[in-house]
């Protein structure tokens, strides 16, 4: 059926200022808030590094350091001090080149067949690592205590003789033996030996002093 004119004019208009409202009231509405993710943060963790001994020698470009075949290992003469003495590991190159030593030496008390007696010997920080060169037939030193095994109990020292100690070089793997008569303690709750770094000279004015 047509609509008249004078109801579809009116009608008309006010389709379109609905529509115009609806649109006004669309852009003023508030719009929802967009999802945006929190700033970014990076940390730098710097991890505190772990001291650590110092083995190698510092100045890697001089003379080799000395092998085991390189040595002759020998006992000075003991000095005695409060319940122990300490005895010069002497070290003495018997290649025909130089060599060098640095840092600790192992050292243990051994059966005549070579079996360990107790525990190690452990470090002793009397005086800081250097590096000692060594030219062929000459000597350096490190001081080995010996603490007396009679001054613990026999139930607690588990007392034996030995006769030789167990000689590491420092960086070696391979022993030298020297001769030592003494005491020891086969209980490894017992520490008897403890060593000093490589030292010049041959150590026997004793204490690690030339």
């Amino acid at each position: 059926m047509e609509v008249p004119r004078s109801v579809a004019q009116p009608a008309a208009i006010l389709a379109v200022l609905l529509a115009t409202g609806g649109l006004l009231a669309g852009c003023g509405s508030p719009s929802s808030p967009a999802s945006h993710p929190g700033p970014t943060v990076t940390v730098t963790v710097t991890a505190t590094p772990t001291p650590t001994a110092t083995t190698a020698p510092p100045n890697p470009g001089g003379p080799p350091g000395c092998t085991t075949s390189a040595l002759a290992v020998s006992l000075g003469p003991g000095n005695g001090a409060a319940g122990s003495t300490y005895f010069p590991i002497k070290f003495t190159n018997v290649s025909s080149a130089a060599c060098t030593l640095y840092g600790y030496p192992g050292a243990s008390f051994v059966t005549a067949s070579g079996g360990q007696v107790g525990t190690a010997a452990t470090e002793d920080p009397a005086y800081p690592r250097r590096l000692v060169t060594l030219a062929a037939g000459t000597t350096a030193h490190a001081e080995v205590r010996v603490t007396n095994a009679m001054n613990y109990p026999a139930s607690t020292c588990q007392p034996v003789a030995v006769h030789r100690l167990r000689v590491f070089a420092p960086g070696q793997t391979t022993a030298r033996f020297a001769t030592l008569n003494v005491t020891a303690c086969t209980s490894t709750s017992v520490q008897l030996l403890s060593v000093q770094t490589v030292q010049p000279g041959n150590g026997l004015a004793g204490y690690g002093r030339q």
